[in-house]
């Protein structure tokens, strides 16, 4: 049987990097916290770290159960907590990981005022375009666009029937005319999204059952977001991005809705974890704010 103090040295362990950082943390000998280590993979039948007289690191297999150990931890503590009088009162550490443009412009104040009206939850919030792993990266959960493939993933929606639309600001539709069809894309600059080293420059549109397929051209890439958004405000071209992180843009005339009545491609935004920590409480508890707030923005865009 698998020894909790074990599982918890193992955790350690990999994140100080040597058993004797391990034991200094926990009061003990190096050589038992090499022994926990032994017994821990004894119960697996794996070898968790790789040692040398120089360095301490984790195989591919310690890889792959640490987060496992993590969250094994983190259910334990969450259920100590809820046992033990904590009430609704939040604790303990929640990391949680956005996209850029959405998380600094939409996401930020949301969840700024989440974390004050739980002053006991340790918040930590990742921005980056990179897709997040619920699993390898230091996070618990990731909002996404899109719809999560990973069988090992739940997708919690937030905005459902968010899409994409493509806007300008009034200077560009001024100086360059406004299309007035999708093949009038080709004549106009379009500002590129780049990720993973991929230029985004097939734009898709439904047209009835179907789907239609453009390719545009622009002379500005950018790996970030939100940078494609701000060019778009400073006239630089047109854009196509999610409702969500545009609207407010709109509603205040820094950008317009261009050919508002051509549906654009679907972007629902999930809360993606794994399975089981859907149902800690922290995490049900910030998609139910997160999904209220994001209600009133998807009913104002357009049909």
């Amino acid at each position: 049987m698998i020894r909790l103090d074990d599982l918890v040295l193992f955790v350690r362990t990999a994140a100080l990097g040597s058993f004797s950082n391990a034991a200094r943390e926990a009061d003990l000998l190096p050589g038992q916290v090499s022994a926990a280590i032994q017994r821990l993979e004894r119960e697996l039948d794996v070898r968790l770290f790789a040692r040398s007289t120089r360095s301490l690191r984790l195989t591919d297999e310690g890889s792959q159960y640490l987060p496992y150990a993590k969250e094994i931890l983190q259910i334990l503590h969450e259920g100590n907590e809820r046992v033990s009088g904590g009430g609704d009162s939040l604790r303990g550490v929640l990391q949680v990981a956005a996209p850029s443009d959405l998380g600094r412009n939409v996401l930020l104040d949301w969840i700024t005022s989440f974390s004050d009206a739980h002053p006991g939850l340790s918040l930590r919030l990742f921005l980056s375009d990179h897709l997040a792993d619920v699993f390898r990266d230091p996070v618990d959960v990731a909002i996404r666009y899109g719809v999560a493939e990973d069988a090992s993933y739940i997708a919690l929606p937030l905005a459902e029937s968010n899409r994409r639309v493509l806007v300008a600001s009034p200077s560009y539709l001024g100086r360059h005319g406004r299309p007035q069809r999708l093949d009038d894309l080709a004549a106009h600059r379009c500002l590129l999204y780049v990720l993973g080293g991929r230029v985004y420059d097939k734009w898709v549109f439904p047209e009835g059952s179907e789907r239609r397929r453009f390719t545009v051209n622009g002379t500005l890439f950018c790996d970030d977001a939100d940078v494609v958004r701000r060019w778009a405000i400073d006239g630089r071209g047109i854009a196509y991005k999610s409702w969500i992180d545009v609207c407010t843009d709109v509603h205040a005339g820094r950008l317009e809705v261009v050919l508002p009545e051509q549906p654009g491609e679907p972007a629902p935004l999930n809360l993606i974890c794994p399975h089981r920590k859907q149902f800690l409480p922290a995490i049900r508890q910030l998609h139910a704010t997160l999904r209220e707030h994001l209600k009133a923005l998807t009913m104002l865009q357009p049909a």
